[in-house]
């Protein structure tokens, strides 16, 4: 088991709100976070107006594929970030559950989606002061 904490973010279809999310904590905590996403139903692809939003930002998840939920990803999650999966998500003792209420980027143009992704990136940066601050120099 790793020292360092692990973040699962789960939406529907794990191609907008939750990569958004991953890429977020991937690109501001660096290698002091383990990131995961998934989909309760996942899409065939990562939405287009998120990867353009995010690309915007000079943040690349066009490489990034939809991922179906699985127990073992929440059971190997130190925090399990929902948005918008309803009661899909598996619940089990210890682990740490925070729904955050956000639009959801399916079939909207990239107008819509940048509000979306920096209203992550302000929750992202919260929940990074809270489990990996920066090392004190």
């Amino acid at each position: 088991m790793s020292d360092k904490p692990s973040v699962l973010f789960v939406c529907v279809h794990n191609a907008g709100r939750s990569q958004m999310a991953a890429a977020w904590l991937t690109h501001l905590a660096g290698d002091r976070v383990e990131v995961r996403s998934a989909g309760s139903n996942p899409g065939e692809n990562v939405n287009p107006a998120a990867v353009e939003a995010m690309r915007e930002v000079g943040i690349d998840i066009s490489a990034e594929v939809p991922k179906r939920l699985t127990v073992d990803a929440v059971k190997e999650s130190d925090v399990c970030i929902t948005m918008g999966c309803g009661d899909t998500c598996p619940v089990f003792p210890g682990k740490r559950y925070l729904d955050w209420q956000l639009e959801d980027p399916a079939g909207q143009g990239v107008e819509a989606v940048r509000p979306i992704r920096d209203e992550i990136k302000v929750l992202v940066e919260g929940l990074i002061k809270e489990i990996a601050p920066e090392p004190q120099a």
